[in-house]
């Protein structure tokens, strides 16, 4: 009978890397619109805004004539790549596979939120909310609501503002952000972990991805990540290094779709 254990190292360890990806890999990967894509390139729509009109009786109809348009973004290729010691595995008290499987979600996942935030950083508005002169402030995120507002983004619960970890630290100086009395016990910043905070109609979180006090305010739709292929890995035998070579891959882009429903949040920090 063959010997089929590699199959199953093979697929334990990808199994391991999806989990990961998925756990802690990316944080903003789910807060943009994403599309898979089948060639080198990606492209987003995008629909003009229309307007309603009125009619005379049994008169015709004005149509909106939306205007269509798209954005194209080109996908590009990484790994993370890493050599399992066949002996090595046996001198150790880790599980080995496990940890060569967190490392390279946690890789891929940075990566993810890399590409995202050099789209946000390349394509947002002009109109800039800025507070150079120290942290964020309670009057700053009010006039980030009344721009984005003004600019007619939904209040559907899909904007988000991706902070610096310093620039988040900020805002528990916030009474009304950090305060019960405010916001509610469910949604004090540090309750359950720093996960994504609702306030002001936006979900707030903090990530490295983010630094050097330019933060981004965004609608879920205004933000496009095409996925020509999705995290995938490999495990194959090399035999002149009497290891196993795990290689875990995607290939990924990211553009804004919209920049009027994206904005940078800068600061002090």
């Amino acid at each position: 009978m063959a010997n089929t254990i590699d199959q199953a190292f093979v697929a334990q360890f990808e199994a391991d890397v999806q989990l990961a990806y998925q756990r802690m890999g990316s944080k903003m990967r789910n807060t943009v619109r994403t599309n898979n894509v089948s060639g080198s390139t990606a492209k987003f729509q995008k629909i003009g805004t229309g307007s309603a009109t009125t009619k005379a009786r049994n008169g015709n109809i004005t149509p909106m004539d939306l205007a269509h348009t798209n954005v194209t973004v080109t996908m590009a290729d990484y790994y993370a790549p890493e050599y399992i010691d066949s002996l090595d595995e046996l001198k150790t008290n880790i599980n080995e596979r496990q940890a060569v499987a967190t490392s390279a979600a946690a890789a891929l996942g940075r990566k993810t939120d890399e590409l995202i935030t050099t789209a946000l950083d390349a394509g947002a508005n002009s109109t800039q909310i800025a507070d150079t002169g120290g942290a964020l402030v309670l009057a700053d995120l009010l006039v980030l609501f009344e721009t984005m507002g003004a600019a007619d983004i939904p209040e559907d619960g899909q904007r988000y503002l991706a902070m610096a970890p310093a620039g988040f630290a900020d805002l528990f100086n916030i009474t009304e952000f950090a305060s019960s009395d405010y916001v509610g016990p469910q949604n004090l910043p540090f309750a359950g972990g720093m996960t994504m905070k609702d306030f002001l109609g936006f979900k707030i979180f903090s990530t490295s991805a983010v630094a050097g006090g330019k933060n981004y305010a965004y609608h879920t739709t205004a933000v496009g990540l095409g996925i020509n292929a999705d995290v995938r890995t490999e495990v194959n035998y090399v035999a002149e290094k009497v290891a196993h070579l795990t290689t875990s891959m995607m290939s990924m882009g990211a553009v804004v779709i919209n920049d009027n429903g994206v904005y940078e949040v800068l600061d002090n920090n």
